[in-house]
């Protein structure tokens, strides 16, 4: 059996989250060395300069007043601003045939049991569709969470490998969702091409230890975008957890995707179909951050429109880049007798 226990392997029941040996960086840990983390040596003079090599990348989807996809905008039809200045569109791809990485969170906790064979079904449906279209490297590494998270195929294109994964799901314990993402934006971060996290779940978080913010930060860190299915099986909001379902909303508008709500069969397959046709029909736009002022948040906030034509723009709402860090307090000297 393939598959990979990642609490376990990852100390996420203690709290902490790090990848156990191996000595491959992340791009996280590159930019803090290329931003000169690096001692110089005592009394050396350390030259001053300053270079943003940092590429943005944002993946759009466009749509117009009816909900249709819009696919024939040029590079000049889209304005991008980083915390309100106006940035120079440097990466333009229309109908991008970049890979995709997509990384599909199924929840398998207590609560899914009665619906997740129906899940499983429409699951199946997707990932055949998503292999015979697209980019032939396009790839999709499947997890389940309940009370821990299992890696149970890594990226791959071999459908009979999700099958047999499929088999071997035991619906038991809480919601490690939180833990879920966290593990899957580590993974996609190092890949090449375009990230995605779907996440299939009946409501929000119960069991993680990470919090919402670190999910948050490490999709963002990663540039993948959410697309959750909720399938939520009680209509009426008693019983049903509803700032869970909030965070969901949250956490897949932030980062450029979508929440779709269906009921189970004909809806379901539904909105994986509007997920592939989103994929599918994506810009990707990218730009050096040029003229940034200095704030004491790291997190910049971008705005990507059309204007003048009416179109809706769904993208990341903004990124972890540079930013003015506080003052350490100064160090006091020996108190005077």
């Amino acid at each position: 059996m393939e598959e990979r226990i990642l609490r376990g392997r990852r100390g996420l029941g203690r709290g902490r989250v790090g990848r156990q040996g191996g000595s491959r960086l992340t791009r996280r840990e590159w930019l803090w060395l290329a931003a000169g983390a690096g001692s110089a040596p005592a009394g050396a003079q350390e030259p001053t300069f300053r270079v943003d090599v940092r590429l943005v990348r944002l993946l759009a989807t466009v749509k117009d007043q009816r909900g249709a996809p819009v696919g024939g905008l040029a590079r000049e039809d889209f304005q991008i601003a980083d915390n309100g200045v106006a940035q120079e569109v440097a990466l333009f791809e229309r109908h991008t045939e970049q890979p995709l990485s997509v990384a599909l969170l199924m929840d398998a906790s207590a609560s899914t049991g009665k619906e997740l064979k129906f899940q499983l079904d429409s699951v199946r449906k997707f990932l055949g569709a998503m292999f015979r279209e697209g980019n032939p490297k396009d790839t999709v590494s499947f997890y389940t969470f309940n009370y821990e998270v299992v890696q149970a195929v890594g990226f791959s294109r071999r459908l009979t490998r999700f099958e047999e994964a499929m088999k071997n799901i035991k619906p038991e314990g809480g919601t490690s969702l939180y833990d879920a993402l966290y593990i899957a934006a580590e993974d996609l971060e190092p890949r090449d091409g375009r990230h995605v996290i779907v996440v299939v779940t009946d409501g929000g978080d119960t069991t993680s230890a990470k919090k919402f913010q670190d999910a948050l930060r490490a999709v963002h860190m990663a540039d993948a975008a959410i697309y959750t299915i909720l399938v939520v099986p009680i209509a009426t909001e008693a019983g049903r957890n509803i700032g869970g379902e909030n965070a969901l909303e949250t956490l897949s508008s932030q980062t450029g995707g979508r929440v779709f709500a269906p009921t189970i069969g004909a809806q379901l397959d539904r909105a994986f179909s509007d997920i592939l046709a989103d994929l599918r029909t994506q810009y990707l736009l990218g730009f050096y951050p040029r003229n940034v002022p200095k704030t004491k948040d790291r997190f910049h906030r971008l705005t990507l429109s059309v204007p003048g034509q009416g179109y809706r723009v769904v993208s990341r709402t903004g990124y972890f880049g540079e930013y003015e860090p506080d003052e350490p307090e100064p160090r006091r000297g020996p108190l005077k007798k």
